[in-house]
């Protein structure tokens, strides 16, 4: 009986642990690549604009080729400031653990 009251008190123990959630770093972090985020958008979608008012159709093709690679690099560096912040709580959170690429 003592070994079960033990073992239920360790897995509450655990559960109550895993549901501290994110901590202040990893929260800023995901503010930050947020803000990335949007502002790659931003600039990708004045690109577009740019390429749909332009008659000259390869222009217009380059212009939404660089937005793709605008918006792509800002989502690229977005997961790199996130997956930093899972590096630097020692891998406690595993929802932005990094990767091994």
């Amino acid at each position: 009986m003592r070994k079960l009251i033990i073992a239920t008190a360790a897995t509450f123990a655990f559960a109550g642990l895993a549901a501290c959630g994110e901590s202040a770093a990893d929260k800023a972090a995901e503010k930050q690549a947020d803000a990335i985020e949007a502002q790659g958008e931003a600039t990708a979608d004045a690109l577009e604009a740019q390429a749909a008012a332009t008659p000259n159709e390869a222009q217009e093709k380059a212009l939404n080729d660089q937005a793709d690679r605008v918006e792509e690099a800002a989502d690229r560096k977005a997961d790199m400031v996130e997956q930093q912040a899972g590096n630097a709580d020692g891998g406690m959170t595993t929802a932005n653990t990094p990767s091994r690429q």
